[in-house]
């Protein structure tokens, strides 16, 4: 059995939107201010939290149906507290999870076209697409969002990104 494009994708999409809910879930069990998280941002130029989770979720919805040739759902960024980015989190980990792996068979070798509102845009095949536009650029929003959470006093750490490994166990030599 080879490595496919599906299982650098779905999975990793699915595991990080996983781990964003609990960061939040996190945040709020440590008693921040939501309000203020809301409106946390790691530099002025920036994008706020909300905005950092919605790319991450745009990104990865999108990633799918593009390799698999198919719509993303709709989702508009109206998100105003916790509980709604961990529902959009939730749509954007149900959305992944019903596409089934063998719609992506093709997508290595499948056009993808980006177009940007400016007419500017980019062509790649579905793995360099992945490899090199998509899967970047979630995880420069996934991070994002874990770095505002920290840098606002949230106690993540690297366990808490790599949350889907579980505790490591003792290996002997």
């Amino acid at each position: 059995m080879s490595f496919t494009i599906y299982d650098a994708s779905a999975p990793v999409f699915v595991r990080a939107m996983t781990s964003i809910q609990a960061w939040l879930d996190k945040a709020l069990a440590e008693g921040k201010s939501e309000a203020m998280l809301m409106e946390a941002r790691l530099a002025p130029d920036m994008k706020p939290l909300p905005a950092q989770i919605q790319m991450a979720s745009d990104t990865a919805k999108n990633a799918i149906a593009r390799l698999a040739g198919i719509d993303a759902p709709s989702m508009p960024d109206t998100e105003a507290n916790f509980a709604e980015l961990k529902e959009r989190c939730q749509k954007t980990i149900a959305f992944i999870e019903g596409v089934h792996s063998a719609a992506l068979a093709e997508a290595g070798g499948r056009e993808v076209v980006l177009k940007f509102p400016n007419g500017m845009g980019y062509r790649f095949k579905g793995a360099a697409y992945l490899t090199g536009f998509a899967l970047p650029n979630f995880f420069f929003h996934v991070t994002a969002a874990y770095a505002i959470l920290r840098a606002q006093g949230v106690a993540v750490g690297k366990p808490d990104f790599l949350q889907h490994l579980g505790m490591p166990e003792k290996i002997d030599a």
